[in-house]
């Protein structure tokens, strides 16, 4: 069986599909819009801020999820 065959059958190939590289901390969030890590704590809390989801005691962003309400934010800009 060549490699890509053994790929393509390899369950675990089908559980990645569509996910990202690596999910995105709230250092992460935090750094790329330049505010603090209590803000983005604060965003959650009052659910304005980019939706996440917790791993554990961790919480996480994915970044197709963040790139979405980023949009949704620039667009309303837009509108105003």
């Amino acid at each position: 069986m060549s490699p890509t065959t053994a790929a393509q059958t390899d369950p675990r190939t089908n559980l990645r599909a569509g996910l990202p590289d690596r999910y995105l901390t709230p250092d992460d969030i935090a750094e790329m819009f330049e505010v603090s890590k209590e803000t983005v704590y604060a965003w959650r809390k009052k659910r304005i801020g980019p939706p996440g989801f917790r791993v554990g005691k961790h919480v996480r962003y994915d970044p197709a999820a963040v790139k979405r309400w980023q949009d949704a934010l620039m667009a309303a800009e837009e509108v105003a």
